[in-house]
């Protein structure tokens, strides 16, 4: 985490945590919109539970041997679970490409059957399995969660962190105790922004939907969002060739939401309403909106949904993200 054990708007929570520590359940869910820094927490928690010498606080120490373990990503009494990098076949070559792995697969729930049935390596006794996120987890890998959450093993905790709790199993969901992670208003988000040296933060805030971790860690697609801005302004005098390489730069999906939160602040500043994302370019979508045919860019909105959902096919999305702003010249 950056410079402290908790973010501003988690101290309240991380204060009646640490201190119910003996009357910890089992299984804790840790839930709430992305990016207000429920990992950071549970990796701190977690810490803090296996530290040997806990601050006054109750937070980690940071220099005792657990400490340096967990720090060394080698601690014996802590699992953590996510989804992992596979390659594309077993006997893949190393130099092949590795695909992003969506899922947590049942294999590693049950690798974690070794781990439950030992004892702990520290006379604290507490064991810790952090799984992030937990939507990730499939149907197999959920129903081998549960059984191990109905029968818990003595001295284990069970962290989930979840984004999206709807996608959970009801029954997961009702054998943990639910906390519904903190969300920091407006004038914390933008004061702790501010402290990290970010600048321009009330506009990136409002860009990434209040959510200060994302602004801090996106500030270089930020530079690049300006360059991208700054074509889109153009409006029908826009050169798709070139907007296109810089809009899937990252990935195709970011370069069509990045279109979508655009066309979604036009539409808004033409009907009178106040715009959402682009607080600074309140001026440019003014000037577009006058021209804007709108129910061409409604079509176009519509497009572009359809296009998101093929984001991850292998298309050629160059060609097909060109089509798509050769279809945004032609609404003014």
């Amino acid at each position: 985490m950056i410079g402290a054990n908790t973010y501003p708007w988690q101290t309240q929570l991380w204060e009646r945590l640490a201190h119910g520590e003996q009357r910890l359940p089992h299984a804790i869910l840790l839930h709430g919109r992305a990016g207000i820094g429920k990992y950071d927490f549970a990796r701190n928690f977690s810490q803090a539970l296996l530290c040997l010498n806990k601050t006054p606080n109750g937070s980690a120490c940071k220099i005792c041997s657990s400490c340096h373990w967990f720090n060394d990503e080698s601690h014996p009494d802590f699992r953590l679970l996510s989804p992992e990098q596979e390659a594309e076949s077993d006997d893949a070559a190393p130099s092949k490409k590795t695909k992003k792995k969506t899922q947590i697969s049942v294999t590693q729930i049950r690798d974690l059957s070794d781990f439950l049935s030992l004892s702990s390596h520290q006379s604290s006794g507490v064991r810790i399995v952090l799984i992030h996120p937990a939507e990730t987890l499939n149907t197999a890998s959920a129903n081998a969660l549960l059984k191990m959450l109905e029968e818990p093993a003595p001295g284990v905790v069970f962290i989930l962190v979840a984004h999206q709790l709807q996608r959970l199993l009801p029954t997961i969901i009702s054998r943990c105790q639910k906390i519904n992670m903190p969300v920091p208003n407006e004038s914390q988000a933008l004061l702790w922004l501010e402290e990290q040296g970010v600048k321009n933060a009330k506009q990136q805030l409002a860009y990434l939907e209040g959510s200060p971790i994302k602004v801090f860690s996106e500030q270089i697609q930020f530079d690049q969002l300006s360059e991208i801005w700054r074509h889109l302004a153009l409006g029908p005098k826009l050169e798709p060739y070139i907007l296109a390489p810089l809009l899937i730069a990252n990935s195709a999906e970011t370069g069509i939401i990045t279109i979508q939160k655009w066309i979604y602040d036009m539409v808004a500043v033409k009907l009178g309403q106040q715009a959402r994302y682009h607080l600074q370019h309140i001026g440019a979508l003014q000037a577009l909106a006058d021209k804007v045919n709108l129910s061409r860019l409604f079509d176009m909105h519509k497009k572009m949904n359809e296009l998101r959902k093929l984001a991850s096919h292998p298309l050629n999305h160059e060609l097909q993200m060109e089509g798509l702003l050769l279809d945004y010249t032609k609404i003014f």
